[in-house]
């Protein structure tokens, strides 16, 4: 059977210091729509919701617009801009690049993404 959702009309929304998530989840799979505001930055935003070290998330993402940079913790670096499609493991921080928000489709890491943990 065919099923469908919008992320227009998500099952849950996070929000978090300059940003926030939607989530829809069809058939076991979630879909979380991101919108980063400037001046993001994971270990500022984030951090203090996931408590750890960087973020643990792994992520398979489409990046609709804006600049992400992302630095791992071995210190590897990468700038994803839109159109630009991307698996990140875990370990790593990011922060939007510019004044524009960045906009991104994650299907892997955003189930437990920003959650407090209480």
């Amino acid at each position: 059977m065919m099923q469908q959702k919008s992320l227009n009309s998500p099952d849950e929304t996070r929000t978090f210091d300059k940003g926030k998530l939607e989530l829809v989840t069809i058939n076991g799979v979630t879909f979380g729509r991101a919108t980063l505001g400037p001046g993001w930055k994971w270990s500022e935003s984030v951090k203090p919701i996931a408590k750890t070290k960087s973020c643990e998330s792994p992520h398979t993402q489409y990046i609709i617009s804006g600049k992400l940079k992302i630095i791992m913790d071995n210190g590897r670096e990468a700038v994803l801009g839109a159109g630009d499609a991307a698996v990140v493991p875990p370990g790593h921080d990011a922060w939007v690049i510019g004044n524009e928000p960045v906009v991104l489709i994650d299907v892997t890491g955003m189930v437990n993404y920003a959650r407090d943990k209480k």
